[in-house]
């Protein structure tokens, strides 16, 4: 069968002379028409240069009872052509490749899936070279014992154990015991930078024989160590380094590229979810005779992401089709776009059954196991929902702020305007002095002629400083009150500063938890109130430590370390959700406060697994924050309807799926809000 790839691509005369091997093959046709009288909207939308119109053209004009007819029909319908025979032709080549691909996939999981295939001998005990004072726990042999099959056999593999089971572990394990047996690498394992020093200790802790260099740092030490690479003056059984710095500079890539590494490890590679990224891409090119994938998050129900993990376990099949399934994918976006102007919301017939197919093709590559299936020793996690009555100041302040964003709403049309509505909302619920009310204009007036008095502001534009001023929120000119002295007296009262009612619910909850002997993990999304926290903490006395986004890499473990030591004392960690989510250990704290929740119910489950994982031994209490009444509580029944999609075949999602859903949360709340006020 032959198809035209693009007009683009051929002289007008090839064009003309596919275009006849099109008519003439039976087969095709047969094909083309079958498609075109069974296809749905959504299935048409994959057709190149067809919008929505058009689709709907195609579907008026069925049934077409022949080639003949289907010809006729498009040449006298004024918006279609035969291009879109041609472009039918090409979507149905792309769509028999994937099944194809699909096809040999199948077999090759039905092999590594079979009897014979694993009936290899098992290890029973932990390499003799791991450090004795550590014991594997049992699923972690059988974790061991899988990673060593896919490995005998030559095979890629996805280690997805939820969080908190010790990945990590595991990884050094198979290659301690890889080196028991005289394969000592190099291996390569990349890791996110926050758990970099996690990753050092973890080795050295476990299998401290296992010589680990670290690639990181300026780029002259990481010049001085490729040379020293190139020459074998250093010794390595382990190349440590991070994303970053093995995609971001071509002298970077090339050493990735020369040097055969035995096993490459991708720690959280969130990266290798889609084959259409750059750094999918870079990091496919590093030369390994095996790779392994840690992720702590299960297969979805998502074909992109499905078939860029097919093509990192089985690279040998996918190296000749890469570029006819990157061709396919690029038509997700026109899918998207569609779905937004059509009542058809549905999963595409022919995507869904990719999606089940692809699933069942993945299973025997993939070893996914959860804490309630493999730990039942592991203490129980009890999650409570906190509710924090608003203070009388704040109510009155969040039902202003309702019909302000009322009438901003409607007067918008734009996704980003949406999103600042609510925010706005969330800062509201978490605490009034994240806006500007306490400080007027006045007073800023008044605080600017004092700033420009000042050494170092006496070049300073007063009109500038003020206008600075004016976008600044309570805290943050309270902070300003704090850095000038002469400003001491525009300070903010200390009862508006702790004003709030997750603060009064803190005020609560916090002496019963020091009374208890309890250690607590304190997350926000949000840095400064972070800082609000923190200054409510100093005052009560409670001794803290604290990390967000801004600390830097290097101080982090240090911190960890100092939390996790018992005789250190620190009753409270402050946590900023993102930046602490991933691949810590804090097993000392036993208590976990979501000051405020995220979107994504993952990212809170996340700061969760902080504590609730391997070698935790007392029960594990969250407690989510939630101020009645607000935003709060509707995006909590939010993400908890949305991990109940997400069970479903079709819960699929990208980022304009997320953009659309603020937009409906945000109109619903709204709405509910309004009309339960009146």
């Amino acid at each position: 069968m032959v198809y035209r790839q693009s007009a683009s691509d051929e002289s007008d005369d090839t064009d003309d002379s596919e275009y006849d091997l099109i008519i003439h093959d039976r087969a095709v046709q047969v094909a083309i028409l079958s498609f075109l009288n069974q296809a749905s909207l959504s299935d048409l939308a994959f057709i190149e240069n067809v919008s929505v119109n058009k689709a709907r053209y195609i579907c008026e004009l069925r049934p077409f009872q022949s080639w003949t007819d289907v010809v006729e029909k498009f040449n006298q319908t004024r918006s279609l052509s035969d291009d879109i025979l041609w472009n039918c032709g090409d979507l149905l080549k792309r769509r028999n490749i994937l099944h194809k691909l699909l096809d040999k996939c199948e077999e090759l999981a039905a092999l590594v899936d079979s009897r014979s295939f694993k009936s290899e001998e098992c290890v029973d005990k932990q390499p003799e070279i791991l450090n004795n004072k550590y014991q594997l726990k049992s699923y972690q042999l059988v974790g061991l014992n899988w990673m060593l099959l896919l490995y005998k056999k030559g095979f890629n593999g996805i280690l997805a154990d939820e969080m908190g089971l010790g990945k990590t572990i595991q990884v050094i394990a198979f290659l301690s015991h890889l080196y028991q047996f005289g394969i000592t690498g190099p291996h390569l394992i990349i890791v996110p930078s926050s758990t970099l020093d996690n990753w050092k200790r973890e080795l050295k802790n476990w299998c401290p024989k296992l010589k680990v260099v670290l690639y990181y740092g300026s780029p002259e030490e990481r010049f001085e160590l490729r040379m020293d690479i190139a020459r074998r003056t250093v010794k390595l059984h382990i190349l440590l380094t991070t994303y970053h710095m093995c995609c971001t500079s071509p002298d970077d890539l090339q050493l990735f590229k020369k040097v055969k590494f035995t096993y490459a490890v991708f720690d959280e590679a969130h990266m290798l979810k889609n084959m259409m990224s750059k750094r999918y891409r870079a990091l496919m090119r590093i030369r390994a005779q095996r790779k392994l994938l840690l992720t702590g998050t299960p297969l979805q129900n998502n074909l992109l992401e499905l078939f860029s993990l097919l093509s990192f376990t089985m690279p040998d099949i996918f190296h000749d089709t890469k570029e006819y399934i990157l061709n396919f994918f690029s038509t997700f976006k026109r899918k998207s776009n569609f779905s937004k102007q059509t009542d058809d919301k549905s999963t595409v017939p022919f995507v869904k059954g990719q999606i089940e197919q692809a699933k069942k093709i993945m299973k025997p590559f993939v070893l996914r196991r959860l804490k309630s299936e493999v730990m039942s020793q592991l203490p129980k996690k009890v999650q409570l929902k906190e509710l924090c009555n608003m203070t009388e100041r704040q109510e009155e302040l969040y039902k202003k702020l309702m019909i302000k964003c009322s009438t901003a709403y409607n007067s918008s049309d734009t996704s980003k305007a949406r999103k600042s509505i609510l925010m706005d909302l969330r800062k509201m619920a978490n605490h009034p002095s994240l806006h500007r009310i306490y400080y007027n204009d006045d007073m800023l007036r008044e605080m600017a002629q004092i700033i420009v008095k000042e050494p170092s502001h006496h070049d300073a534009n007063i009109e500038y400083v003020f206008e600075d001023m004016t976008v600044m929120n309570d805290f943050e000119l309270h902070q300003l009150c704090n850095e000038f002295h002469v400003l001491s007296k525009y300070l903010m009262p200390q009862e508006l500063l702790f004003d709030s009612g997750k603060i009064k619910c803190l005020d609560r909850l916090l002496p019963l938890m020091k009374e208890r002997g309890d250690r607590v993990l304190l997350f926000s999304q949000f840095v400064m109130v972070l800082d609000i926290i923190e200054c409510y903490i100093q005052y009560r006395g409670y001794s803290y430590l604290r990390m967000d986004g801004q600390t830097p890499i290097k101080d982090r473990l240090d911190l960890i370390d100092q939390f996790n030591d018992s005789e250190a004392d620190k009753f409270i960690f402050l946590l900023s959700t993102k930046a602490s989510g991933l691949g810590i250990n804090l097993t000392s704290a036993n208590v976990v406060i979501l000051h405020d929740i995220d979107f994504n119910p993952h990212n809170d489950k996340q700061a969760e697994d902080r504590c609730h994982r391997v070698g935790q031994d007392k029960d594990v209490i969250v407690y989510r924050l939630i101020c009645p009444d607000t935003i709060d509580q509707t995006m909590l029944q939010f993400c908890d309807n949305k991990l109940h999609l997400e069970k479903s075949v079709d819960g699929k999602e990208s980022e304009k799926d997320n953009e659309s859903m603020y937009t409906m949360f945000i109109s619903y709340y709204l709405l509910i809000s309004i009309c339960t006020s009146k």
